[in-house]
């Protein structure tokens, strides 16, 4: 049932709202008839001319620069097989999805209907023009060897199998890290390969090309060890074709020191574990299972370096690392092929990179406390920021050196910063924050669970282990709904706190809050009676530890929900009010709104507060805060007692925080101008970088910045994230979207993380 329910939410996805998941998008104006006489007739006649004057010029004129395409002919599908042009489309898509949100290249995809070599070669090369590089994906082997082959050579755009080459530019990366901590040389080390399909193929021969020798090197097939005495190799397979008399995987892998699975899962057993030598490397890359389990093989060798291709586990040999920051590189010289200098040179930024200190986003998003290099870190993890601005340089020095760019970079500095630029909104933050929380879920009360979409939130949280659901409401109404949408665990608790079965811990519950109320006009009745609302209900199960955190407001307005919570969750220690603060993934990055929730027109002294509470917010997400105070007025412009307000909250800050980066008051626009208010106001703390925090004077300007925000531009927004508590608890919006009731799950459960380190690092 819910591998049924899984397929359905999978096809909703790629069919709702709009079919496929990229589309093409304008980028230029076109709201006037001159624009539109611009963008076409006439105006268009005049860069067709200069491109017909020189071909080079339709990189200055048109996408070329940035468009790749991803071609295949459906042969051979993920672990599907040939299924197929039209149904290799999905997939296709995906690529450029991954293409565009790790490095902002554009992508067109293309599925060719034909398995003819020759007839794919000549497609490819009539459509070309078009592109700035192509992207081979899933093509059957052999065919795709001399596919790609011939079309690095017939065309003068990079071209790379991403099948044959992601692994092996990844897995290089990680073994030549992997060989420095078991101190061993490439040049000595025996190796064997399990698979010989196309990217076993690439593996091998990129190691061999840091100096693995050919003499060391056993490749298995599904027949055994390939071996020069067989019959009927390949071209591919008789390069790697060993000499030494064996025939199972059993006999190769008798002091091996490196072994590479690309084959099938579970055919490592310990006992061959255990024939290797000493500090073995075991990359077993077989999707979804390995060739032996992760924890298995740690189990049977204490001294491997293990990686897989797996998420869940240390050490992926995810592609994603290395095709979209090559492209990028590539693409940014115009470069015409991408050679092996280029690849090796990816392989060793990757490896470089893995040995620098980890950004601290890094470390949030995995639940470490500080990422090292070291046996369980031996490669950089997707989620790392520092990969577009690390990977696509050394590409494209590469591609300079190597004499195959046509367009040199001469400022490297400004490369970087435009190479920065790119990674602006594609939920980065999000999925760090969904990855965190999955690293150690907590209980979250859903006091709402009645409702469907509350309920559809928290079946995903519970499905994606970002959470362990407690669903608070009516008990008949919420199995019903959990019937309709197959929301199938036993595990999950649900509460209707009044129901009679309750009457107990309501009891309890009642007694605890009359006795802390009792002098303030609460009466034990009154207590009791509270104690059916669930949003009283559920404060006192966080008070008393049977919950984690609690969300609700999904069908009552703030302000209801928020009593409860101050009057028995109450402030954090040192905190004179609460405030909330919204994440708005914008086309710029992450921008932080507050307050935008709570305190309708706060002094200037708890504007500093709120300005303060949102920093350490910030700095949850592992970002650092650059904070703009926000006004009508630029410093003094006016000397109205709004504007001196702001003022006086800057001058707190600066005065008492010294080492905080904010200043104000200034308007939006300059705050967002970088380059604006670094030439109107060079003395601001802020000239020059890049602010990412916006604080509002008033609930009025806050409110209605994040929801114009969120309205026009259609930005995802995580909030409102209550600050100040005393226990995580946090207070949707009023009839919140599934997919924010999740995202503020995911905020519940890493402040309850948050919380939970902060009490033991007290005691």
């Amino acid at each position: 049932m819910k591998n049924e329910r899984k397929r359905r939410e999978a096809l909703v996805y790629h069919a709702k709202p709009t079919p496929g998941k990229i589309q093409v998008v304008p980028t230029k104006k076109y709201s006037t008839q001159r624009d539109l006489s611009l963008a076409y007739s006439p105006g268009v006649a005049e860069p067709c001319l200069e491109i017909h004057k020189n071909k080079e010029n339709v990189y200055k004129y048109t996408t070329k620069g940035n468009l790749v395409a991803v071609i295949s002919n459906g042969t051979a599908v993920l672990g599907l097989g040939d299924i197929g042009p039209e149904a290799s489309k999905p997939v296709m898509e995906g690529k450029g999805l991954l293409f565009k949100i790790f490095a902002d290249i554009d992508v067109f995809d293309i599925e060719v209907d034909t398995k003819d070599v020759d007839a794919f070669v000549e497609t490819v090369k009539n459509i070309a023009p078009t592109f700035g590089g192509i992207n081979l994906e899933d093509i059957a082997a052999p065919e795709a060897f001399e596919i790609e082959k011939r079309l690095k050579a017939e065309l003068d755009i990079p071209v790379m199998h991403d099948d044959q080459h992601g692994t092996a530019i990844i897995s290089a990366a990680a073994l030549l890290n992997a060989l420095e901590l078991a101190r061993k040389k490439i040049d000595e080390v025996r190796i064997v390969i399990s698979g010989a399909g196309a990217a076993a193929v690439s593996c091998t021969k990129l190691y061999k090309a840091f100096g693995a020798k050919a003499e060391n090197i056993v490749m298995l097939d599904s027949k055994g060890v390939i071996r020069k005495d067989r019959e009927g190799l390949s071209e591919e397979k008789s390069e790697f074709a060993t000499a030494r008399k064996i025939d199972t995987l059993d006999e190769a892998m008798v002091d091996a020191d490196v072994f590479v699975g690309l084959s099938i899962a579970d055919i490592v057993s310990p006992d061959m574990l255990n024939q290797m030598a000493k500090n073995p490397i075991v990359f077993a890359m077989a999707n979804p299972n390995p060739e032996i389990d992760y924890d298995l093989a740690c189990a049977t060798r204490k001294d491997i370096i293990m990686a897989t291709g797996r998420s869940d586990h240390p050490n992926q040999v995810n592609n994603v690392l290395g095709f979209p920051f090559i492209f990028r590189g590539a693409l940014d010289v115009r470069a015409t092929k991408i050679n092996e200098e280029m690849k090796m040179a990816a392989v060793k930024a990757l490896a470089r990179l893995t040995k620098e200190p980890v950004p601290e986003q890094v470390n949030i998003a995995y639940g470490e406390t500080r990422l090292n290099f070291g046996r369980e870190y031996i490669i950089p993890k997707p989620f790392d920021p520092r990969l577009i601005s690390e990977v696509p340089p050394a590409v494209a020095k590469a591609a300079m050196e190597s004499g195959v760019a046509r367009s040199p970079i001469q400022d490297w500095d400004r490369y970087e910063d435009e190479l920065l630029e790119r990674m602006g909104n594609d939920s980065k933050i999000t999925r760090l924050l969904m990855n965190r929380a999955k690293m150690d879920p907590k209980r979250v009360i859903f006091a709402e669970a009645d409702h469907l979409d509350v309920l559809k939130a928290a079946q995903i949280a519970y499905d994606e282990g970002i959470a362990k659901p407690i669903l608070l409401g009516r008990k008949d109404v919420i199995t019903e709904l959990m019937a309709e949408i197959d929301f199938n665990a036993e595990d999950v608790e649900i509460i209707d706190s009044k129901s009679d079965e309750e009457e107990a811990r309501r009891n309890r519950y009642a007694e605890v809050y009359w006795k802390s109320r009792q002098r303030k006009g609460v009466t034990k009745y009154d207590a009791e009676l509270l104690m059916r609302a669930r949003n009283y209900f559920a404060a006192m199960m966080v008070n008393a530890g049977d919950a984690d955190a609690l969300l609700s407001g999904y069908s009552r307005s703030y302000p209801t929900v928020l009593k409860p919570m101050l009057e028995l969750i109450g402030k954090a220690k040192g905190v004179s009010k609460v405030a909330a603060t919204n994440l708005m993934n914008s086309a710029r990055g992450p921008i932080f709104i507050s307050d935008t929730s709570v305190n309708i027109d706060p002094t200037a002294k708890e504007l500093a507060k709120i300005a303060q509470m949102t920093a350490r917010t910030v700095r949850l997400f592992g970002i650092d805060p650059v904070i703009a105070m926000i006004s009508y007025s630029n410093f003094g412009s006016s000397t109205n007692e709004k504007a001196e307000k702001v003022k006086e909250a800057v001058d707190y800050l600066h005065r008492f925080y010294p080492d905080l980066v904010v200043d104000g008051e200034m308007q939006s626009d300059f705050a967002l101008n970088k380059e604006m208010l670094r030439k109107k106001f060079p003395f601001s703390k802020l000239a020059g970088k890049k602010v990412n925090t916006l604080i509002f004077p008033n609930l009025d300007s806050g409110n209605s910045t994040y929801k114009l925000i969120k309205e026009l531009n259609k930005t995802e927004s995580v909030g409102p994230i209550l600050m100040g508590m005393n226990k995580p608890v946090h207070v949707l919006q009023l009839g919140a979207s599934v997919e924010e009731i999740v995202n503020m799950t995911a905020v519940a459960v890493v402040d309850a993380q948050e919380k939970e380190k902060r009490a033991k690092r007290q005691q």
